[in-house]
């Protein structure tokens, strides 16, 4: 008997398909994997319309930080497709007036030929500060911001600042659904991730221990071991 299950995984802000390199084979032994492509569109309807038309029929989906901005986007539109949900290292909360002057700030620095300093000052926030002086990791960073681009950088920020509050969503999630988050996330502190896993029904709580907010490449095993589950579920 087929018991294969296509997987979607979506990236974070300006992150690629490098971010889910090293939990990939622990995935593909599950079923086909396909990375989405959410680089092309300025707000959340539209990324996640256009991430659904390319993907199959009915999927597991995970979600990394904006990449669970867009899962909930997936969700409103379309939760008859989800088999399967995991959020990692992101938030249901909108963003609030400080996150967006930050991002706005980042934007003008990206557009006026300091890309690299924003991917810079992005690091530091995104690892756990024992990997601060990490130089694979910094250069993950710069290769996946590479990937994406300025322009796509900019689409992205922009589709962030306006994405909806999904807190209203979490109680009508009914799919198995994986909460995973690091114990030392300075992007997005577990506490959000606490919230979403208090809020959808029979959630499961992970939190990694020495992790930042890139689990994927911070904490390989633990990470693909707490998917692995999840799939299994």
């Amino acid at each position: 008997m087929d018991n294969t299950m296509p997987i979607l995984l979506v990236p974070g802000l300006v992150s690629s398909p490098r971010i889910y390199a090293p939990v990939m084979p622990a995935l593909w032994r599950f079923g086909p994997v396909t990375v989405a492509n959410h680089i092309r569109d300025d707000n959340m309807g539209t990324i996640a319309r256009r991430i659904l038309a390319e993907a199959p029929p009915r999927f597991a989906l995970a979600g990394h930080s904006m990449g669970g901005y867009i899962a909930f986007e997936i969700m409103r539109q379309a939760p008859e497709r989800v088999a399967k949900l995991a959020l990692i290292n992101t938030q249901a909360r909108p963003d609030t007036p400080e996150a967006t002057a930050r991002r706005r700030g980042m934007v003008e620095r990206a557009r006026g030929g300091d890309y690299r300093g924003v991917l810079d000052e992005l690091f530091l926030g995104f690892v756990h500060p024992s990997r601060r002086e990490d130089a694979s990791l910094r250069q993950l960073v710069h290769d996946m911001g590479e990937d994406v681009g300025v322009e796509a950088f900019i689409r992205q920020q922009t589709a962030v600042i306006s994405r909806p509050d999904s807190r209203p969503m979490l109680a009508w999630i009914k799919c198995p659904t994986l909460v995973l988050t690091g114990d030392e996330d300075h992007t997005i502190p577990n506490i959000l991730s606490s919230e979403m896993a208090d809020g959808i029904p029979g959630a499961k709580l992970a939190i990694l221990p020495n992790c930042g907010h890139l689990p994927q490449p911070e904490q390989p095993q633990a990470c693909a071991d707490a998917l692995v589950a999840w799939l299994r579920n």
